[in-house]
């Protein structure tokens, strides 16, 4: 089955609106029934929660990577737009779970399952449940650009200027 779970053209309302629809196929039919599908949590909530669709609970040991499961997959279909699988911050900062690639990118022509790295970057041994919100993904526009080389580029404030160049303060 599929599901709407996105809207375009928020209005002056501060509403969404359902001019765009992402398409989502449930591969796993605890989503719906045993546990909610992706929503924004808020009115002001830019990313959905990704919960774990595992079938037991994973122990990740300090250092362990592991392709998780959602349990879903997604189909943009608009070249005007991409998905970004994000960290969600409690995790990374009370327990070192992260996205063991740093962010994920969803290309709006990729439909296969999602699959979601996650990386204990922490001390302790971390257990993933079925069902836990494990990350967050967000819809965004793309551009696209061509590129133009140039032998020099117009001056700007920062030049060429590297990491801390701004100093500490």
């Amino acid at each position: 089955s599929c599901w709407t779970i996105w809207g375009w053209n928020a209005p002056a309302t501060g509403r969404m609106s359902a001019e765009r629809a992402v398409e989502v196929k449930l591969l796993d039919p605890r989503f719906g029934d045993e546990w909610p599908m992706p929503a924004y949590a808020t009115e002001a909530s830019a990313g959905m929660d990704l919960r774990a669709a595992l079938d037991a609970p994973l122990v990740l040991e300090p250092g362990d990577a592991a392709l998780v499961p959602r349990g879903i997959a997604l189909h943009l279909g608009d070249p005007q737009l991409c998905a970004v699988v994000l960290p969600r911050s409690g995790l990374g900062h009370r327990h070192g779970i992260v996205l063991g690639n740093g962010t994920g990118l969803i290309d709006a022509d990729y439909q296969g399952p999602l699959l979601i790295s996650v990386w204990n970057r922490g001390h302790e041994a971390f257990t993933i449940q079925p069902g836990d919100r494990i990350a967050q993904v967000m819809v965004l526009p793309v551009v696209r650009v061509s590129l133009q080389v140039v032998d020099t580029f117009a001056d700007s404030a920062r030049g060429t200027g590297g990491f801390g160049h701004t100093g500490v303060r």
